[in-house]
């Protein structure tokens, strides 16, 4: 599923409550630095064109301030401004300035409301990214496995250059700011059983999250459908079974199934 808008919703969110979405990605293909086998916007090979074509930044704020100004003749809440949408939101040029926006239009229209951002975390290498996400109210950095195997295996990273362990590195140097996201899976892709709660990896998991103390843990299951079509959505109590693991290292969780 593709979004077809730069300005989405607002959307009842499981999680964020009443959220307007920011999508700052092409509004007819995926463009990501990571290809999950359970992303909802499907696999990259499957979206790719000649030519990717992202919002200006112009765009992104008439478009921005004309829904806004609609939601408020109309008495809608925003609960959250929410970057997402089909990949990942930092790949866009002008990510540093949009955020300085959105900041703006969030404190004078609704200054209640919170600044989202559901971010895969591969360009937090990138010092003004890195930056950025620092005025974000919940900056949500993907983690979905304990080991470099794992993490290939789920979200395979379309370079080389985005290591595990440097990504490990950038989420432990972020610390409590931050929220981890994860999503717990079984099941099998190009012929390999995958399965990041099986006991060796979900430890070397719960290894990293002592490290990173992050400000609390996203625990989800798969809601949408998937590319890989051999995934298991795990239960509510499963995600509660492992929550439990994870808040008896110290680190607070919310489940969402």
């Amino acid at each position: 599923m593709l979004f077809e808008n730069t300005i989405i919703g607002p959307i009842r969110s499981r999680r964020l409550g009443n959220s307007l979405g920011i999508n700052l990605l092409p509004l007819k293909r995926k463009f990501c630095t990571y290809d999950c086998i359970y992303c909802e916007c499907g696999w990259n090979k499957d979206t790719i064109e000649n030519k990717v074509e992202l919002p200006t930044y112009d765009d992104v704020k008439q478009q921005l301030e004309k829904r806004i100004n609609e939601l408020k003749a109309e008495g809608v809440v925003v609960d959250s401004f929410t970057f997402a949408g089909n990949g990942e939101p930092t790949l866009h040029p002008d990510f540093v300035r949009v955020v300085d926006l959105v900041v703006e239009m969030r404190d004078k229209h609704y200054p209640n409301a919170v600044i989202t951002l559901l971010t895969n975390a591969t360009q937090l290498c990138k010092p003004e990214i890195y930056d950025a996400l620092q005025k974000l109210d919940n900056p949500v950095l993907k983690l979905d496995a304990g080991m470099e195997v794992m993490r290939n295996s789920i979200n395979k990273p379309t370079s080389e250059k985005y290591s595990f362990e440097e990504l490990v590195e950038n989420l432990i140097r972020f610390g409590s700011k931050g929220i981890i996201q994860t999503l717990l899976l079984r099941g099998t892709n190009e012929g390999k059983v995958i399965s990041n709660v099986s006991e060796e990896d979900f430890t070397e998991y719960l290894n990293l999250l002592k490290k990173i103390r992050p400000k609390y843990v996203m625990l989800y299951a798969i809601d949408r459908a998937t590319p890989e079509k051999d995934l298991e959505k795990l239960t509510v109590d499963e995600l509660e079974f492992y929550a439990e693991k994870i808040r008896n290292e110290g680190v607070d969780v919310k489940v969402y199934g």
